[in-house]
């Protein structure tokens, strides 16, 4: 069985695929100082409660845009599942080159969803990742990650709303019925989800203009869902399209070994 991780700036994902399905996808906030014994006591837990038996577990993947948490992360799945874990990075097999000026720079999510997306859409395309940051991902018709757009995430813009107008209150996202609104929550609300549909149609609207051919629109993150009961530029939404992405990269790559010196510490007295 594999476990993935996916350590975003918001939430760290773990999900368990059997070589069939998954077994199970778990979210946790991110927090760099949660230690892997932290870790372990919560996706434990949920293992056993899945059925899943922790030493079924015999490879594990890392994507990660939080350095910090690396640490924690590898220490888990050392001392709690003796497997080394590989970590997504630009310098492994990703079938597909990373056509940007500073490949290193490109964040292991990105290219995660380049590989899935290509996999199971094929190809030009588009991903469109609603997360902390809101990612425009350009894949061509061979699959290769040839650039995009960072823009500000949904929750990232709602939060420097409030935080710099004194009287704006934080409000929570939805579709509201209306564009304009007649009081200011639901005027915020407007601005915020409207406001992104308009900047997606946008941007692809543009990305299209500038790549020069038809090219499909695969939307991913948590949000997706939302925001596509508000246009129909979507072809498809494919919401664990990142995980789906770190199961074909550990299929890849061969598996890591752990570290010679490597000695597990007592889980228990």
């Amino acid at each position: 069985m594999l476990l993935v991780v996916d350590a975003g700036n918001t939430n760290i994902v773990m999900a368990v695929h059997d070589g069939s399905d998954w077994r199970g996808i778990w979210r946790i906030s991110t927090d760099a100082q949660r230690t892997s014994d932290e870790y372990a006591v919560w996706l434990l837990t949920l293992l056993r409660h899945c059925g899943i038996d922790p030493a079924a577990i015999d490879r594990a993947v890392i994507g990660i845009v939080v350095p910090a948490a690396l640490y924690h992360l590898r220490r888990l799945c050392r001392e709690w599942f003796e497997v080394e874990p590989m970590i997504a990075s630009s310098e492994l097999d990703w079938g597909f080159e990373i056509r940007s000026d500073t490949p290193s720079e490109v964040g292991a999510d990105r290219l995660l969803n380049t590989l899935a997306a290509h996999q199971i859409y094929g190809g030009p395309l588009v991903v469109v990742d609603f997360g902390t940051a809101t990612n425009f991902d350009v894949v061509d018709q061979d699959g290769n990650f040839v650039g995009g757009i960072i823009s500000p995430g949904v929750n990232l813009s709602i939060e420097a709303l409030h935080r710099a107008a004194a009287r704006l209150p934080r409000i929570a996202i939805g579709r509201p019925q209306v564009v304009i609104g007649r009081s200011t929550v639901p005027a915020m609300r407007s601005g915020i989800f409207w406001g992104y549909v308009g900047m997606v149609e946008g941007l692809v609207t543009r990305i299209r203009g500038e790549f020069g051919v038809p090219i499909k629109v695969i939307a991913t993150g948590g949000l997706a869902p939302l925001f596509a009961e508000g246009t129909t530029i979507f072809e498809s939404i494919d919401p664990d399209l990142t995980l789906e992405g770190m199961r074909l990269l550990a299929l890849r790559n061969p598996a890591p070994s752990l570290p010679n010196d490597w000695k597990r510490q007592p889980t228990g007295v």
